[in-house]
């Protein structure tokens, strides 16, 4: 059976400021959450109501990658299963815990894309939570779903080549050796 290579990203409901700050992102909510399966070859939209599925579903993967998933998403899981641990899902490739690690600093999921890419994100959280308080959820589900897409193109790119492109903040092209696989 093929490798089941789980993408990932989630929007949240609440601000870091809304929830008291950043050591309470268990209390942010989920306003919609996205996984792509290789496996499944398909896109799921899971709504805060199922994070029990979306959770089953992380734990159940061969590999989960996403940008900033261990130190954000899964904390904000947290708030959704009590039982919830990251080391419950041993399989995962943090792109951007990789990546700074080779470069010694954080990097934006945009700068990568846009440079590796050449396509950039299509919107930031900030809307995410602007259309969460708007009712606008389909928008969200995109831009989650867009956001995933370009999360697994970055990875593929990076294991296919050994290295990912990123736009340094001087805006220059930049590139960063990776060691990921499919």
């Amino acid at each position: 059976m093929a490798r089941d290579i789980v993408y990932f990203d989630l929007e949240t409901r609440r601000t870091a400021n809304d929830v008291g700050g950043w050591g309470n992102k268990h209390e942010m909510g989920i306003s919609v959450a996205v996984t792509f399966s290789t496996r499944q070859n398909e896109y799921i939209i899971y709504t805060q109501e199922e994070a029990p599925l979306l959770i089953k579903q992380l734990k159940e993967a061969d590999l989960v990658v996403g940008f900033n998933h261990i130190g954000f998403d899964y904390e904000v899981l947290k708030g959704h299963d009590l039982m919830f641990d990251p080391v419950d899902v041993p399989h995962s490739l943090d792109m951007l815990i990789e990546l700074e690690k080779v470069l010694g600093h954080r990097i934006k999921l945009d700068a990568v894309a846009a440079a590796t890419l050449g396509t950039g994100k299509t919107a930031d959280g900030l809307d995410a939570l602007k259309w969460w308080q708007q009712g606008e959820v389909a928008k969200i589900a995109e831009y989650c779903c867009y956001d995933v897409k370009v999360t697994k193109c970055v990875h593929e790119y990076g294991a296919t080549h050994g290295h990912v492109k990123y736009h340094d903040r001087n805006g220059r092209e930049q590139t960063a050796e990776v060691n990921w696989t499919l």
